[in-house]
């Protein structure tokens, strides 16, 4: 719950005291970002881990794992079930839904350059492509790129690949053999939600999913590699909270690992909260702490995941968005270690953007070839990374969602620059130049300032299939390229299973901060519970050097 104090928001203050309510309200933001005082009294809490330990070497338990499943015969016969995750209140609006001519962002398809970019390599990810016994849906398809290594982690398993060739030097895996030995919640649920990303700064896999079956409480579960190899050991984490953790979304930070949550109290929703987890502490595998906000007001936040090999500045707090009226909301999360209790979270500063209506309202509108049954859009909420880089000279976020585009969806993308400071939109554009729909996406930038795209696509003429667009950071502003296919789906999901995603993932290789992977899912076939999961690499022509 919020505390007594409650501090007006900047729209509402800006009224009352000019009216020249954009002049005033610029004039606030730029207090705001200054200074840092609105603030709306978030009820905040500090809480160590229930447990923690280091464990055996991954490979060794994985390998023990898959040796005994293969001595009873594999797998019992398979329950599928359905992910369903909770929908999120959208924002209140102000303005009329907004018409697609009052869109300035819209990008027609003649004005799209070709995509500067070379292909790399291709191969299948976790699912009935790579003989994967399907259980859940939707994949939750979530992967990371490091120095050697791509680890991919899906519904309800995770695999590790060579790079070079895609060849699994793990297969598919349990998710919750990563806390084998460890027991409680962690050890003994493999519920999914997951999160791997590569540490780059430490050279650390961080490998994170929910256990909220045998709740409340409910549980956050956390693993950090004591090395860069994702086969060795790791130190294990157990948090938990009182209410459903539920869609966590994780991201990198020099002083600690951050995350946004969708909590809910039984079945209502009961707001977001934003945490830090103690990454030094984890990095050593001693016990650790995280410090934790509440946002009873807002949803479907994410929290910004450093790119790249220059970290922010000493101090920089972590930057937490998510969208409201035709806005985005920005906030700053400064963590004290060593005086928890001076932690502050500031924010909203709202962030004017071109007009837009989430896509199907949020729910399910995504038409398929031969079959009534729509996907979901998600669009309730911003899509995975909010991706941040230091580029010397100004600090970029780079984040996506689902709105809808005239008769069909298309992807919302933003470059956002000088967030410590007064936050401005640097460029923004809807993606959608032709009558398909486009949705579930991921962007991040390259050390050059190259952005890249990756989405599902679909229609009723076309199956649901993955593809990519991009710009190079010379490129006019606001227009991303014509887009390429990466993987052409050869089905329709079949009634009545709406779930597609929930999100998908691009990393950028700390090898050369240059190449982009992107993992998302596809069907090879029409039918339920078939997901397969692809990997790809592309990277600009014009990217080049470790």
């Amino acid at each position: 719950m919020k505390t007594s104090l409650a501090i007006l928001e900047v729209r509402d203050i800006a009224k009352w005291v000019s009216p020249t309510w954009r002049t005033a309200r610029h004039a606030l933001l730029i207090f705001v970002a200054t200074c840092g005082l609105v603030s709306h009294g978030y009820a905040d809490e500090l809480k160590a881990d229930v447990k923690h330990d280091e464990s055996t070497a991954l490979g060794d338990a994985a390998h023990e794992l898959q040796a005994r499943m293969a001595a009873v015969g594999g797998l019992p016969i398979i329950q599928h079930k359905e992910h369903r995750v909770r929908p999120v209140p959208l924002p209140k609006r102000a303005h009329a839904p907004a018409a697609a001519s009052a869109q300035p962002s819209a990008q027609p398809l003649a004005h799209a350059q070709p995509l500067s970019v070379t292909p790399g390599i291709q191969f299948e990810g976790v699912g009935k492509g790579l003989n994967y016994t399907i259980e859940h849906a939707p994949p939750d398809t979530n992967g990371s790129v490091g120095p050697n290594d791509y680890v991919q982690w899906v519904n309800e398993a995770f695999a590790v690949f060579d790079k070079q060739t895609g060849t699994p030097k793990l297969a598919a895996t349990d998710g919750n053999a990563l806390w084998k030995g460890f027991g409680g919640n962690c050890e003994h649920s493999n519920d999914g939600d997951p999160i791997t990303l590569y540490d780059k700064a430490a050279g650390r896999w961080v490998m994170t999913q929910f256990s909220v079956s045998n709740g409340p409480p409910f549980s956050q579960c956390i693993a950090v590699s004591k090395t860069p190899d994702p086969l060795g050991s790791y130190a294990r984490y157990e948090f938990q909270f009182p209410d459903f953790n539920d869609y966590p979304k994780f991201g990198v930070w020099p002083d600690g690992y951050y995350a946004a949550f969708n909590m809910f109290s039984g079945q209502t929703f009961a707001g977001a909260k934003v945490c830090a987890f103690e990454r030094a502490k984890m990095l050593v595998g001693q016990s650790a702490s995280m410090k934790c906000f509440d946002l009873p007001d807002f949803a479907g936040l994410l929290p910004s995941d450093m790119d790249g090999s220059a970290p922010p500045a000493p101090g920089s707090p972590n930057y937490f968005i998510n969208f409201g009226d035709n806005a985005l909301n920005l906030w700053r999360f400064q963590v004290d270690w060593n005086a928890p209790a001076n932690s502050a979270l500031s924010g909203p500063i709202s962030i004017p953007v071109a007009a837009f209506d989430p896509a199907c309202d949020g729910g399910d509108c995504i038409p398929q070839p031969h079959t009534p049954q729509k996907l979901s859009s998600l669009a309730d909420r911003m899509m995975y990374r909010l991706a941040y880089r230091n580029f010397g000279d100004h600090e970029s976020l780079v984040v996506n969602h689902t709105v809808k585009h005239g008769t069909s969806v298309g992807v919302r993308w933003y470059e956002l620059r000088n967030p410590r400071g007064t936050p401005e939109v640097h460029q923004q554009g809807t993606y959608a130049p032709s009558a398909a729909y486009r949705w579930m996406g991921s962007a991040a930038m390259d050390k050059k300032g190259n952005m890249l795209l990756g989405y599902s696509a679909a229609s009723t003429r076309s199956f649901p299939s993955i593809r990519y667009t991009g710009r190079r950071a010379s490129d006019p502003p606001n227009v991303l390229s014509v887009e390429r296919i990466a993987k052409t789906g050869k089905g329709s999901q079949t009634a009545t299973l709406d779930r597609w995603g929930d999100y998908s993932s691009i990393s950028v290789d700390p090898s050369d901060d240059c190449t982009f992977w992107f993992t998302t899912q596809y069907l090879g076939d029409t039918g339920q519970f078939n997901w397969h999961t692809r990997v790809f690499s592309v990277k600009f022509n014009d990217c080049s050097g470790p």
